[in-house]
């Protein structure tokens, strides 16, 4: 069995877009976990690695960038993209102040989805493996 290209975590609270995302995702190579609580989304990124977090904005109990500064708490490496309808410029600036990296409004074709999620896990894995300069002292 291939291996997935990543394993992403997304939180979305609309059981047709959810069926959506996973059936894009998983038909493009990736292990895909959905959560529509974002209680259980902080608890599993506490406790799993995921290479992407995939978010809606409009959450009940919560926006997407309070629950992001949850996150970011623990995990500032994991890039976290915003796939939501909220697509006012003001959505779209705290979903980034928060620590994402990037936001696609909904509806989106397909295949960008796929390509901004390769994207970011790309640019992840990229950054994990530049090595770190070491000041030398004499």
């Amino acid at each position: 069995m291939k291996s997935p290209k990543g394993r992403i975590l997304c939180t979305e609270d609309d059981p047709d877009t959810r069926d959506l995302i996973i059936l894009v995702l998983k038909a493009a190579g990736y292990d895909v976990c959905c959560t529509e609580n974002p209680e259980e989304t902080v608890k599993l990124a506490e406790t799993q690695k995921f290479d992407l977090y995939l978010m809606d904005n409009w959450l009940p109990d919560i926006q997407g960038p309070k629950l992001t500064a949850r996150i970011r708490e623990f995990d500032s490496r994991t890039p976290i993209l915003f796939y939501s309808a909220a697509a006012y410029d003001t959505d779209k600036e705290s979903a980034r102040r928060a620590g994402a990296q990037a936001y696609l409004v909904k509806p989106v074709e397909n295949d960008k989805l796929v390509q901004e999620v390769a994207r970011l896990i790309r640019e992840s894995t990229v950054e994990d493996l530049t090595p770190t300069r070491s000041k030398r002292t004499e």
